[in-house]
């Protein structure tokens, strides 16, 4: 059918490394258990922003500058957020791109994070660090929906590229990227074991 692709939405997804995650897996989880454990002022805002469940979005924010583990992760992310961006093709003027947020959430049963999206950032994600089965991944929204005056509803059978709803499942030991205006969310857990992954921004100003 002749018919072009303008102005796709792009999902980078990928192994955040070939070796070695086990070991950094086990020491982030360390870390994080004793940040929940340290960080009052996070578990504060955590109870009105995110219930149930605790993040350090509100308290430290900025792993990667105080801990050698979180900056073997920036690390380890900075080639993939490389990739996501020329494959993206920004002209960063010269430029590099940044890490400039860092954080822990930590998602035990009936946690959720609603829609959003991360104003001021370039490029956002999230990396998985312990997954129980049947625990949510990351469900994306269709940026164009508010838009769609007279569509129709899509098959159930449609593409995802169709869909205006897409669920990419979270795997550990592997990254997602997305350009941070894409608007996200992550489904309530409904499993008993706790989601843990770290969330962060990359900014080029």
């Amino acid at each position: 059918m002749p018919t072009d692709v303008l102005f796709p939405t792009r999902i980078y997804r990928a192994k955040l490394a070939d070796r070695g995650l086990a070991a950094l897996n086990a020491q982030i989880l360390r870390e994080a258990h004793v940040l929940r454990e340290d960080d009052g002022g996070g578990r504060v805002w955590s109870k009105t922003n995110y219930p149930g469940g605790y993040t350090s979005y509100g308290s430290v924010c900025r792993l990667q500058t105080v801990s050698p583990t979180f900056a073997r992760l920036e690390q380890l992310l900075n080639r993939h957020v490389s990739a996501f961006a020329r494959s993206l093709e920004f002209d960063l003027a010269g430029k590099q791109l940044e890490m400039t947020d860092c954080w822990i959430n930590i998602m035990p049963k009936g946690v959720m994070h609603g829609l959003h999206l991360h104003p001021t950032s370039t490029i956002s994600g999230t990396y998985y660090v312990q997954v129980p089965k049947g625990a949510p991944g990351l469900k994306f929204e269709d940026p164009r929906l508010d838009r769609m005056m007279a569509a129709p509803a899509r098959r159930a059978s449609a593409r995802p590229a169709n869909q205006p709803w897409v669920v990419v499942p979270a795997v550990v030991g592997w990254v997602s990227l997305f350009e941070s205006w894409l608007r996200h969310e992550v489904p309530a857990n409904p499993v008993d074991a706790e989601r843990i992954s770290v969330s962060f921004n990359y900014s080029w100003f």
